[in-house]
């Protein structure tokens, strides 16, 4: 089945068979596809690029799909690695979290920064952060796995060769 072409996001580099390597779920997902392609959002004059994951119920694509700027898909990598981090030494602490001091990482970006902190609005974040850590820890493979092959991919760019100014 190919990611369809003519709907507002128009693919330009597809992963058509992501459903064999959706984590858990390879092999039995509805996340049929991945693309790299221009924005449905796109205004006369303007063209952005952006990634979508594409889902299947069996019978229709479906509205579940995701379009994402390829800005917020790097900052959500970069907040799994921070998060993954953060998780290396959460079990030092009773709760896996300080409730005085929730955050998990402070990540400089554009002249600001993105905080990043558990959620202490959450009225189960005891329970929730638990099982969090729990699916992180056994997601621990597929993840690794994932970030190594990033690790691998940004070097051959010349990315984490040099010292950065903003460490």
């Amino acid at each position: 089945m190919k990611i369809p072409t003519t709907l507002k996001h128009k693919p330009v580099v597809v992963a058509q068979n992501y459903q064999n390597v959706d984590g858990r779920s390879a092999y039995h997902s509805d996340a049929k596809g991945l693309s790299l392609g221009l924005a449905q959002w796109n205004d006369r004059g303007r063209v952005d690029v952006s990634a979508k994951v594409w889902r299947y119920t069996g019978e229709k694509w479906s509205r579940q799909s995701e379009e994402l700027p390829l800005h917020r898909v790097l900052d959500l990598a970069l907040m799994i690695v921070s998060t993954k981090k953060y998780f290396a030494e959460a079990y030092r602490m009773p709760k896996l979290y300080n409730l005085s001091q929730p955050l998990v990482a402070r990540i400089p970006l554009q002249g600001d920064a993105l905080n990043e902190e558990i959620c202490t609005d959450n009225p189960m974040i005891d329970t929730d952060i638990a099982l969090f850590a729990d699916a992180l820890s056994q997601d621990d493979e597929l993840i690794s796995e994932r970030l190594h092959r990033l690790a691998d991919m940004l070097k051959e760019l010349g990315y984490g060769t040099r010292e950065r100014e903003d460490k």
